[in-house]
């Protein structure tokens, strides 16, 4: 498949910026991947060998919220066409290092609620590492859209924390923490899969029960499983 260059597209409906656009893109994102603990590491790149074992030769892959482009390079070497977005241009510009030298990989800023892309465009959409959380935004809008960009006999990916992950997932806040990517974590608020911080940053999780309200309705079929005891994915095969 050929895939002409993508240029930037602005968001055709504003929302406030994200934590993650305004306060910790770029070069900010990329330390809390840098002071990640071995076991979160291990945890990082479990899910994404899960993906990438489901990702054929042929493939046009989505990836949302693909930040500085950390997963590209992986994804770009299975499928035949990447294009990652997301919502912050800082993250982007640093994106653009990432890819330049990947064959048939782009990066585009977009609003993952609300994609510019035709219907039935992909045949793998990415959201892992709790971005249906991190995002932000109606969990069951990122859903939907993510579906309709999705070619049937294609899967949509999502991936929140496992619950047996929540004291290597608190350490490694608190490390960000120390590091002033995050504010101080507020403790006496924090428990039960969600981290709160005193500078009102608030990171939850999707459990498995929620990630079957969410994906009912559809015309599709949800898959929900653990990786590396880590992870929680809802696929959906459409």
């Amino acid at each position: 498949m050929t895939c002409r260059p993508i240029s930037p597209i602005i968001r055709r409906k504003e929302r406030p910026i994200g934590y993650y656009s305004d306060k910790l893109s770029s070069v900010k994102l990329k330390l809390v991947y840098e002071i990640a603990t071995p076991r979160v590491r291990q945890y990082l790149r479990a899910e994404i060998d899960h993906v990438c074992g489901k990702i054929n030769p042929g493939d046009l892959v989505l990836d949302l919220g693909c930040g500085y482009g950390r997963v590209l390079p992986a994804f770009s070497n299975k499928a035949d066409t990447v294009v990652g977005i997301d919502s912050s241009y800082s993250s982007l510009v640093s994106a653009l290092d990432t890819v330049r030298n990947l064959r048939a990989c782009y990066v585009v800023c977009m609003d993952a609620i609300e994609l510019a892309f035709p219907d039935k465009t992909f045949d793998k959409v990415v959201c892992i590492q709790n971005g249906i959380s991190a995002f932000h935004v109606d969990q069951r809008d990122l859903i939907r859209e993510s579906i309709r960009v999705t070619r049937p006999g294609g899967i949509a990916f999502f991936s929140s924390y496992s619950d047996k992950f929540w004291d290597y997932r608190l350490e490694w806040f608190r490390l960000q923490a120390d590091a002033g990517l995050l504010g101080e974590i507020d403790i006496s608020r924090t428990g039960d899969g969600v981290i709160i911080c005193k500078d009102g940053f608030k990171a939850t999780t999707v459990s498995c029960d929620r990630f079957r309200e969410l994906t009912t309705g559809f015309d599709i079929s949800a898959e929900i499983i653990e990786v590396d005891k880590s992870s929680l994915f809802c696929e959906i095969h459409v």
